[in-house]
């Protein structure tokens, strides 16, 4: 069976040379759907990466940011438009934290009109999850977790597959201690790296809460894991990026050190 992590973006808020961070994870036929963008970039993401959209039942939302929120927007038009033409069967579900779901709820309001948003609470529910909670979702099993951010709540999660690999999601914050239990020895972690320890005096990482691409490996190291993947980063060395970030990232971390591109695929 197929199963892929897509990455659609992986830079941070402000890039203009690639696209916001978020992903999916490819299960077999099944696609979980993490975070959206900042706009309708999503869907030509999604295009390009060859997701059909038919097979994307299951979203995860982190967090309320606009460069991981707004496309969600985008991705329930989408949807509500498939549904509406009888292009899509079964229902969509989005999960996310308490204070999200209204959010999200409240842009849909806003921003789509009612031939879209008759959807929302029959075929495209949005489903609040709690810290320590648990969905099956795309043949897996996640555990959403509090990375308790220093700036708006944010979620993360782990994914468990049914051979019992396990990958973990940090969001886009540094680690804290009391996430432990959901990341240590996983077999593949998902870190955000906002710059390289050597620029961190030009990017500022730490004043905006984020880690460079040393923290991250040193990190990895620290919690025994297997694979180490760095995305939410600054874009103003792209054709650099992968060999830089894997470098320093690789100057603490002894496992193997993935610095995707956009659209790039990796096998899990």
């Amino acid at each position: 069976m197929e199963r892929n992590l897509i990455m659609l973006g992986t830079g941070n808020a402000m890039v203009t040379k690639c696209y916001n961070t978020c992903f999916a994870i490819q299960n077999g036929e099944e696609y979980l759907l993490v975070d959206a963008g900042g706009g309708n970039g999503i869907l030509g993401r999604m295009e390009e990466a060859e997701i059909p959209v038919d097979k994307i039942h299951y979203m995860f939302v982190t967090h309320a940011h606009t460069d991981h929120v707004l496309g969600v927007v985008w991705v329930i038009r989408k949807i509500a438009t498939m549904m509406r033409s009888g292009a899509y069967e079964g229902n969509f579900k989005i999960y996310c934290h308490e204070d999200l779901a209204d959010t999200i709820m409240q842009l849909c309001t806003l921003t789509l009109v009612k031939k879209f948003t008759v959807f929302l609470g029959d075929r495209i529910l949005i489903k609040k999850v709690k810290d320590g909670g648990e969905k099956k979702a795309a043949g897996m099993k996640l555990t959403f977790f509090d990375i308790h951010s220093t700036k708006t709540k944010q979620f993360g999660f782990q994914a468990r597959f049914e051979d019992g690999m396990v990958l973990s999601c940090l969001g886009d914050e540094p680690y804290k201690e009391v996430t432990r239990p959901y990341v240590e020895g996983c077999d593949w972690l998902l870190s955000e790296a906002f710059c390289l320890d050597r620029d961190k005096e030009i990017f500022h990482p730490y004043e905006k809460h984020h880690s460079t691409a040393l923290d991250a490996g040193r990190l990895a190291e620290e919690l025994h894991v297997s694979n180490l993947v760095l995305y939410h980063t600054e874009d103003t060395c792209l054709e650099k990026r992968k060999e830089a970030y894997s470098r320093e990232a690789a100057l603490s971390f002894h496992g193997t050190v993935y610095v995707p591109m956009d659209l790039e695929r990796i096998r899990l």
